[in-house]
């Protein structure tokens, strides 16, 4: 089998092997620059917008892109009807870049921790039901432990967050694998079943049956995250099982400031994760004249997961908290 390793240098990236020998790509001008190129045409799938992203002209970008090709000797990449895909020589170096890149990143940020002083930095994202159950209490316990530590979080839906973990910009998330992702990317760990529940204004017509059916529903306006998120499919499966007609009146937002704002100036209905609905509603703000329907279905959604992209060490600082939300799941599950 054919051995890979990597020799990073001030002058560039060197990768060796048995098909280079001494004829590296180092040797041959191989550039951080170039891996940025060949990660970002990966990730936007048109050159003008790579070139946008990062901060060059188009036909600057062409030219890097053909000095890549002159250094590695194949193609790597072929323009499609909407920009460009990734030759399998192409996909072999980019994946190899994003390694290196995303291992620059990390030096940066344990370099700039020892420089400061501080207990670590860690990035994460979370849907929105265990960020309010599992990730305010590890942040509790692990900030009173560790003082210096700085959290960065995003509250998403699984779609979002699983494409911000591969693109190593959070250290692991709380979510689902979305069904278009290869599963074979990731390493999961079950933690919990996220609840939903439809919310309303105060004074609802529908909140005067006391129980609403799912034949009540369709006749009102909705407010629903993206289409294809998770929950918008449970909610829709649920109307078609069921033949009832879906609604036809929707918002679409991923913002829930704006989904409850909706919904307590209208007679939209929401359907929001339980533990949000119960945070929320009751609350001495705008917000909380909103107020969970009764319903007479289940409204549970996939199970969620700690995910972490494969092959990818975390940093100590994420790897502490990630243990610590492992542990407030199991007590949950115990209590």
């Amino acid at each position: 089998m054919e051995k890979i390793y990597n020799d990073y240098s001030s002058e560039g990236i060197e990768i060796h092997s048995d098909s280079f020998r001494d004829d590296t790509l180092l040797r041959a001008g191989l550039k951080l620059n170039h891996l940025r190129m060949i990660v970002t045409i990966e990730d936007h799938g048109q050159i003008s917008a790579a070139a946008e992203s990062m901060n060059m002209s188009q036909p600057a970008a062409s030219r890097m892109l053909s000095e890549m090709e002159s250094i590695v000797k194949s193609p790597l990449y072929e323009r499609v009807a909407r920009g460009v895909v990734l030759t399998p020589f192409g996909m072999a170096l980019a994946k190899r870049a994003r390694k290196i890149l995303l291992e620059l990143r990390e030096a940066s940020r344990e370099i700039g921790e020892l420089r400061t002083g501080k207990g670590g930095s860690v990035f994460l994202g979370a849907v929105t039901a265990p960020a309010i159950s599992l990730v305010v209490p590890a942040i509790q316990r692990v900030t009173r432990a560790y003082p210096g530590i700085e959290i960065n979080i995003e509250v998403e839906n699984s779609n979002v967050l699983a494409r911000e973990l591969l693109a190593a910009r959070h250290d692991f998330i709380i979510s689902r694998i979305p069904d278009e992702l290869n599963p074979r990317l990731f390493t999961s760990h079950e933690i919990g079943v996220e609840k939903a529940c439809l919310v309303v204004r105060n004074g609802h017509p529908l909140l005067k049956k006391g129980v609403a059916s799912l034949e009540d529903l369709p006749g009102y306006d909705w407010v629903f995250q993206p289409p294809g998120t998770m929950l918008r499919r449970k909610v829709e499966d649920i109307f078609i099982t069921a033949g009832v007609p879906l609604p036809e009146n929707i918002v679409n937002t991923s913002s829930l400031l704006l989904t409850l704002a909706v919904v307590c100036r209208t007679d939209a209905i929401a359907p929001i994760a339980l533990d949000m609905a119960q945070f929320v509603c009751g609350q001495t703000s705008k917000a909380g004249e909103s107020c969970i329907l009764p319903i007479d279905f289940e409204l549970e959604v996939k199970p969620y997961s700690l995910i972490t992209a494969r092959e990818r060490a975390m940093p100590p600082s994420a790897r502490l908290l990630h243990d610590m939300i492992l542990e407030e799941s199991r007590n949950l599950h115990l209590a």
